[in-house]
């Protein structure tokens, strides 16, 4: 039988299954480059799973011998004029940001390179699980361009200093200092990467939705705030949270030593 042509695969795939949608980039021959196309298909997706409630955790992952490598530079270089470039990067961003701000937990499953945009894909997930041969990167300033929407992700993901060094070197960094750096939270061996994953997925899936929700915008949101400010967001969110169905039940349960049956599914 003969290979699929790659032309006629959908760049994006999406496969659902027991609350997970796992969205896997489709451009392996171009190492799952985000080209516009890529981008539409992200924001549709998501934005389509962003209001689906069956939908308990996101897992976005690459197919072929990488996870992603950034922006289309063959694509870019085609379409040279500021307006283009203006258009692209506030597409990417806006793309991006949606990760964060759709209520479900989203992971990110590394295999190969996560190099440039696709670096700061993994940052922008709220969880990152790599292969132990996984490598990350921004190497724009290899090409005379400083990755600096990346470097919004990165400069809050890990610590400046390690995040500025990888800015201006464009040196590959290794899975474990990228565990180490903040960038990812755990580190596999291939053969593990879907089981360590699935380790993530199910945890999260046996917990309230509103909590996760709710906890998940929080945590972001906090994160821009001065000290005070974040107290009395924390604190209202905690409120709230205590007059959900589920957290009555949650306490319940837990008093009676007993299993949690979450309402707010």
């Amino acid at each position: 039988m003969n290979a699929p042509d790659e032309t006629m695969l959908p760049i994006l795939m999406r496969a659902d299954s027991g609350g997970v949608a796992t969205l896997t980039l489709n451009r392996p021959a171009q190492f799952n480059s985000l080209s516009e196309e890529m981008l539409v298909e992200l924001q549709s997706a998501l934005d389509a799973i962003a209001a689906d409630a069956s939908v308990r955790v996101v897992v976005i992952a690459g197919a072929g011998k990488a996870f992603c490598a950034g922006h289309d530079l063959k694509q870019m270089r085609s379409n040279h004029s500021k307006a283009y470039m203006q258009k692209l990067f506030k597409q990417c961003g806006r793309m991006m940001m949606s990760i964060t701000e759709m209520p479900q937990p989203v992971i990110a499953r590394i295999h190969g390179i996560a190099t440039a945009a696709g670096c700061q894909l993994v940052a922008m997930c709220d969880l990152a699980v790599a292969a132990e041969g996984a490598r990350f990167a921004v190497s724009g300033i290899n090409l005379g361009l400083f990755c600096s929407t990346p470097s919004v992700a990165l400069g809050r993901a890990m610590g400046r200093k390690e995040a500025m060094e990888m800015l201006l070197t464009g040196d590959f960094i290794d899975a474990a200092e990228a565990q180490r750096r903040g960038l990812v939270n755990r580190v596999v061996p291939l053969d593990q990467l879907d089981a360590e994953v699935m380790k993530l997925t199910d945890s999260i899936r046996a917990k309230s939705p509103v909590a996760v929700a709710m906890g998940k915008r929080m945590f972001y949101r906090q994160l821009e705030m001065g000290l005070e400010g974040a107290y009395q967001l924390a604190s209202e969110t905690m409120a709230c949270n205590m007059m959900a169905e589920d957290a009555a039940e949650g306490i319940d349960a837990f008093m009676q030593k007993r299993k949690p049956e979450w309402k707010n599914c």
